[in-house]
């Protein structure tokens, strides 16, 4: 079982399903337990600014979430290195877990992570003992940098979050993928299962998207299709794509074959 490699490993967890789901924006929090189970997920993201802790493991949505699947709490809403670790220590305590999706925002348009305060609260928690998963932008280089801090995932942006624009630089998420050892997941952006297959298929360990479910206007159903479009994206990686060409080659060959 240790040896699967249909499963995922990151830091001392392992799981299953290669797609993450958040747990904003819903119609309902039935749509959303509904939805979370199609998708197959297992591991699920909460924004710790943005809910009441002691109230919601009560009564909310960490109460319901955490029945049946493990917490992934975010810093979203974060703009500064010193609130990220703040808030990401405030996440351990409440949630007593190590693992933290570290996201540092830059600009407030895009909502693109700020590489310099990324890097600096991305060491400091590493120091600190969490499991760091940093939403980065999609550069190479500071993917690279922050596998070297320590990071236990890094998790490039196909876009900026909530556009829906999918992968815009294939390109780079192929690099980032190949010149990691860390698994790498593409945050951000992803609008259609299609995306979400695409970046399997260029190497990606996993998926996280939340808008593209839960703003769909079947959330459940969408989610399937996601679940469904990154099994496929990663036996397709694995299987092995044929070469591009630049000119046609025909798939019956001309010599060799059988009379000749």
């Amino acid at each position: 079982m240790a040896d699967d490699p249909e499963l995922l490993r990151l830091a001392d967890h392992t799981f299953e399903s290669r797609l993450m789901v958040g747990t904003a924006r819903y119609p309902n929090y039935q749509v959303m337990l509904d939805a979370l189970e199609a998708s197959g997920t297992e591991l699920v993201t909460v924004a710790i600014r943005r809910v009441d802790l002691e109230s919601s493991k009560e009564t909310g949505i960490i109460d319901l979430v955490s029945r049946d699947y493990e917490l992934l709490p975010n810093t979203a809403g974060c703009y500064t290195a010193r609130d990220a670790i703040l808030t990401a220590q405030l996440a351990r305590e409440a949630l007593d877990t190590r693992l933290i999706k570290l996201e540092v925002v830059g600009d407030e348009d895009t909502l693109l992570p700020d590489g310099e305060e990324l890097l600096e609260a991305a060491r400091t928690l590493v120091d600190e003992g969490f499991e760091v998963m940093a939403y980065s932008n999609d550069d190479p280089v500071l993917c690279q940098k922050l596998e070297d801090a320590g990071c236990a995932a890094v998790m490039p942006a196909g876009s900026p979050i909530g556009s829906g624009m999918g992968i815009l630089n294939p390109y780079n998420h192929r690099l980032i993928c190949e010149q990691l050892d860390v698994p790498v997941f593409v945050d951000a952006g992803i609008g259609t299962p299609s995306d979400a297959t695409l970046a399997m298929e260029l190497g990606c360990d996993g998926v996280l998207l939340n808008t593209a479910i839960a703003q769909a206007k079947d959330p459940v159903a969408m989610a399937e299709a996601f679940r469904q479009a990154v099994e496929a994206g990663y036996t397709a990686q694995r299987a092995g794509r044929i070469p591009k060409r630049l000119y046609a080659e025909a798939s019956s060959p001309t010599e060799g074959t059988i009379g000749d």
